[in-house]
C-alpha cells in the first residue's frame, strides 16, 4: 500500500510540474528558444561534462551560460547552488533563462536530472544537443525500476529529436561503452558516439596521473590531444563527451583543447583541500556504486600510503545501493569511517549499517578497518587525525553541497571548509604551517551547526 501511495504521489507531482512548466515557459515567452541549448543527462559525470563544455564555449569567445547542481554561471560570473536539486523548479528555471536571454546569452549548458525529465520540469526548453554520460542504478526509490529510470533520461533525446523537426541541430552525444547506449542513439538524427573501447571518438594512449589524465582522440580527420587537469579515469569519458559536443558546434580544435586543459577544478568533484597538511584530502560527490567504482580504485592505484574513506547513507533513498558502495569502499580503503549524510529524521547508525554490510564482506570489522562515528564533523576529524604523510583522506557523498539534512532540519555545511579548519586546529595555531590554513578558514567554524536558510531546504540529490 505504501508503495502504491508513493507512486500515486509521484504521478500527481509530475502532472503538477508539467502544468507549471507550461505556465512558466509561456510567462517568460519561452526564453530558451533564443539560445542553442546543450542538455546533459546521466547518472554520473553530468556536472563535470557541463563545466568542460561551458569552459570551451567561453574559451571560444561565445556568450555562454550554464546551470548545474553546483552553480549557475553566466559569461564567466558564477552563483553557487545552495540546495541539493540538480535542475531547478520550472518557474525559477525559466526566470533565470529569461535573464540570460536579456543579457545576450547565445549558448546554454543545462544539467538535467531524471526527476526533472520525468516531471516535465524542462518543458518549453528546445534541446539542440543532448548528451548522455552513463546510466547505472540510482533514484530507484522514485523510478522503481531501471527501465523507468533509463526511459526518463531518454526523454531528453526525444525532446532533442522533436526540436530537430523544427530547425534544431538534432545532435545526440552517446557513451558507446554504456550498455544503455542503443536506447538513446536511436533518437538522434545526428549521432556522435564516444568511449574508451568503442565510439566515433575513441580515447587512445591514455595516461593516468595523480594530477590528471591525458589521451588522444580523432573525429572527422581532426586529431585532438586532450589534457584534463583533474584526476580520475572517468574524466576521460566526461571530456570526450565535451569534445564531441563542441566539435559538433564547429568550435576550433585549439579552443577545445585549451578549454578543457584550463579547467583545474570543480567544486566537490575530486576537489583537493590544501591547508598545510602532508597528506591529501579529497572531497567528492560520489554517492552511487558506479561513482564509487570510478573514484576509489583510481585513488587506490595512485596512492602510496593509506586510503581513508569517510562516507555514509542518505535517508529516503534506494537502500539497495548502499551495501555495494560499502563493498567497493572496503576493497579500496584501509579505513572506512561511516557517518551521517543527509540522514534527516532517520537513525544515522541504522543507515550506516546498510553500508557496513558491504564493508564487512571485504573482511573488515568494527575496530579493524571499520568505524562508526555518527557526527560528520567528528568523523572527518578522526580521519584527519588517523592520516599520515602520503595518505589520502576521501570525503565522499556531500561534495559541493552547502547544507546537510539533520533531524532538526537542514543546517549549513561544507566538507572542504570543515576539513581545512580541522587541519588548522590539528597543526596548532602556533605552527608556521597552520597560519595559512587558519586564515583561509577563519569564517568556517560555524558551518557545521548553523541553521540553513529556509530557501535551501531542498534535500533530495536529484
Amino acid at each position: 500500500m505504501k508503495q502504491t501511495l508513493r507512486d500515486a504521489r509521484n504521478i500527481a507531482m509530475a502532472r503538477y510540474h508539467r502544468v507549471r512548466g507550461f505556465l512558466a515557459a509561456n510567462h517568460y515567452d519561452y526564453p530558451a528558444s533564443a539560445m542553442t541549448v546543450i542538455g546533459v543527462t546521466g547518472t554520473n559525470g553530468k556536472t563535470s561534462t557541463c563545466y568542460m563544455i561551458y569552459n570551451i564555449l567561453l574559451k571560444a569567445g561565445l556568450k555562454a551560460a550554464m546551470m548545474t547542481t553546483v552553480s549557475t554561471s553566466v559569461m564567466g560570473e558564477s552563483e553557487e547552488q545552495l540546495g541539493h536539486m540538480t535542475t531547478a523548479d520550472t518557474r525559477l528555471l525559466n526566470k533565470r533563462i529569461a535573464a540570460m536571454r536579456d543579457a545576450g546569452v547565445q549558448f546554454l549548458v543545462l544539467e538535467v536530472s531524471s526527476h526533472a525529465l520525468a516531471q516535465g520540469r524542462i518543458f518549453g526548453i528546445p534541446i539542440d544537443i543532448a548528451v548522455m554520460t552513463n546510466v547505472t542504478p540510482e533514484h530507484l526509490d522514485y523510478h522503481r525500476t531501471m527501465t523507468n529510470y533509463r526511459n526518463a533520461k531518454v526523454k531528453l533525446f526525444k525532446m532533442m529529436a522533436k526540436n530537430a523537426k523544427h530547425g534544431g541541430r538534432g545532435v545526440g552525444i552517446v557513451n558507446a561503452d554504456d550498455k544503455t547506449a542503443p536506447w538513446f542513439a536511436k533518437y538522434a538524427p545526428n549521432l556522435v558516439s564516444y568511449g574508451i573501447n568503442d565510439g566515433d571518438l575513441k580515447a587512445t594512449q591514455i595516461k593516468l596521473r595523480t594530477s590528471g589524465v591525458e589521451y588522444y582522440t580523432r573525429i572527422d580527420k581532426q586529431a585532438y590531444h586532450i589534457k584534463v587537469n583533474i584526476p580520475g579515469e572517468f574524466y576521460v569519458y566526461n571530456s570526450l563527451a565535451a569534445v564531441a559536443a563542441c566539435h559538433s558546434l564547429g568550435i576550433k580544435k585549439q579552443d577545445i583543447e585549451q578549454g578543457i586543459a584550463e579547467l583545474t577544478g570543480i567544486a566537490g568533484r575530486m576537489s583537493r583541500v590544501v591547508a598545510g597538511q602532508d597528506f591529501d584530502i579529497i572531497v567528492d560527490y560520489a554517492h552511487t556504486p558506479d561513482a564509487f567504482a570510478k573514484v576509489l580504485p583510481s585513488v587506490r592505484q595512485s596512492t602510496q600510503g593509506r586510503v581513508i574513506v569517510v562516507t555514509g547513507a542518505a535517508g529516503d533513498r534506494d537502500n539497495s545501493k548502499f551495501p555495494e558502495m560499502g563493498r567497493i569502499a572496503g576493497q579500496n580503503a584501509d579505513l572506512v569511517i561511516l557517518t551521517e549524510e543527509d540522514a534527516g529524521k532517520h537513525n544515522v547508525r541504522q543507515l550506516s549499517e546498510l553500508v557496513a554490510q558491504g564493508v564487512r564482506e571485504t573482511g573488515k570489522s568494527e575496530g579493524d578497518g571499520l568505524e562508526f562515528i555518527d557526527d560528520r564533523e567528528k568523523a572527518i576529524a578522526k580521519a584527519i587525525q588517523s592520516a599520515g604523510k602520503g595518505d589520502v583522506v576521501l570525503l565522499l557523498g556531500m561534495g559541493h553541497e552547502k547544507v546537510i539534512d539533520r533531524a532538526n532540519g537542514p543546517e549549513e555545511w561544507n566538507d572542504g571548509q570543515v576539513a581545512a579548519r580541522l587541519v588548522g586546529e590539528l597543526l596548532g595555531k602556533g605552527s608556521k604551517k597552520s597560519t595559512k590554513s587558519n586564515t583561509a578558514t577563519k569564517n568556517t567554524k560555524s558551518t557545521s551547526r548553523t541553521k540553513a536558510k529556509k530557501s535551501t531546504k531542498t534535500t533530495t540529490k536529484k
